[in-house]
């Protein structure tokens, strides 16, 4: 029996997307050192934000400024970090409900280990050195050392007020891993006492703290903010902006919006291609195609997949195809591929080996690009080393006849 092959092998692209006025309005915010969520019609806070209500379905345009402190309100713990991910040492993955929050944020959690980590911890953002409007400006969470108590069924259970006024009843008791409380988590400066936060004398939304020593910031009057969009100032005086943060005339207004991003989209995996198509990479390294055939409907597979599509009988007979074939469908690639050292415009096609009941497809070269049609016969074109043929190329035969290709179109 033949060996069968593994390779490791890569998908990789750059996934562009522009974000609309919620998203980058959070983003952005993110690079001044600002979280900012979005405010639902029944009074909640929703962290990340996001542009419809996923419960009503509602446009959603109302950002709120939340704290960048809050609970965690369940993790897992991740031994073995991967590329890519937040932090080269193991961490925890958290949920974390900021304070002002009515919805948590998956972000990573440096930890020395997951003896460290519990359901409830008081956390705190950990901003990145460098930011440019992206969700890596929170570099990740960190334990909230001293800046408040352990949330309590208390804390949790306390009422809230909402964006109108009303008075919601939190969720009781904490259970498990499950922290689902609507309010009375104390802000920043609250030593966990239970006392009604800062600025709201009633018991309503938290205070937020300055992460850094700075001065401490009120609260933001339900369904609005301080002209400025900073501190709220006491005894009538005008707003102060936070630390390092200049005034805007509303919340999720900035200098220089982000509108889009890039994000690297990246998936590493091992192939095994199994006993069939590692005879038929073996073959090709000789310069051969194998394909096998059905002993029922006796079509000949190329690739070979080991059983046949249509009866789902197994394929032990190889057959050798080609190598010329027949181009049976064809495209032009206008877009340049990452890596591949390919000038565009070029042509990818459908090509039916001689003796082939099924087309595999590879590229066309040989030939201007707008001169590949239909019918074309083209013979593989190998390069020294090459495993596989680098393309095809066209044999100056005349065109085959429609009627012989039609059906493997």
């Amino acid at each position: 029996m033949s060996e069968v092959l593994t390779a490791p092998l890569v998908v990789e692209f750059p996934f562009t997307r522009s974000l609309g006025p919620v998203v980058g309005a959070f983003l952005t915010g993110l690079r001044e050192r600002t979280v900012l969520g979005v405010r639902a019609r029944d009074g909640r806070v929703v962290v990340p934000p996001v542009e419809y209500d996923p419960v009503t379905a509602d446009e959603l345009r109302d950002l709120v400024e939340v704290a960048p402190t809050g609970t965690v309100t369940t993790w897992a713990w991740n031994p073995s970090p991967r590329r890519g991910q937040p932090l080269a040492d193991p961490f925890a993955w958290v949920l974390v409900r900021l304070d002002g929050a009515d919805t948590a944020l998956l972000h990573a959690l440096a930890a020395p280990g997951p003896d460290a980590v519990r359901t409830g911890m008081r956390v705190r953002i950990r901003w990145a050195a460098e930011r440019t409007g992206a969700i890596t400006d929170i570099a990740c969470f960190e334990p909230a050392d001293g800046a408040a108590g352990e949330v309590t069924d208390a804390m949790v259970g306390a009422p809230r007020e909402g964006a109108n006024g009303s008075r919601r009843g939190g969720a009781g008791p904490l259970r498990g891993h499950n922290v689902d409380g609507r309010g009375g988590i104390p802000g920043e400066g609250d030593p966990g006492g239970g006392a009604p936060s800062r600025g709201t004398p009633d018991g309503g939304n938290p205070g937020r703290g300055a992460p850094e020593g700075g001065a401490p910031v009120g609260d933001v009057p339900a369904g609005g903010t301080p002209e400025g969009g900073g501190r709220a100032a006491a005894d009538g005086q005008q707003p102060v902006p936070h630390a390092g943060q200049q005034s805007a005339p509303r919340i999720g207004q900035f200098d220089e919006p982000v509108t889009g991003i890039t994000a690297p989209a990246r998936l590493d995996y091992t192939y095994a291609p199994g006993h069939a198509q590692s005879r038929y990479i073996q073959a090709l390294a000789e310069r051969r195609t194998l394909g096998e055939r059905c002993p029922a409907c006796r079509k000949v597979y190329v690739p070979p997949r080991g059983a046949c599509p249509t009866c789902g009988v197994a394929t032990g007979e190889q057959v050798e195809v080609g190598p010329r074939g027949t181009v049976t469908t064809f495209c032009i690639v206008n877009i340049k591929a990452r890596n591949l050292d390919i000038e565009v415009p070029y042509v990818y096609a459908h090509i039916a080996l001689d003796g082939a009941d099924l087309a595999l497809h590879a590229r066309i070269g040989g030939i201007p690009y707008d001169q590949v049609r239909m019918g074309l016969r083209v013979e593989p074109v190998w390069t020294e080393g090459a495993r596989f043929p680098d393309h095809y190329r066209p044999t100056g035969e005349p065109d085959a006849d429609y009627d012989s290709y039609k059906e493997l179109i």
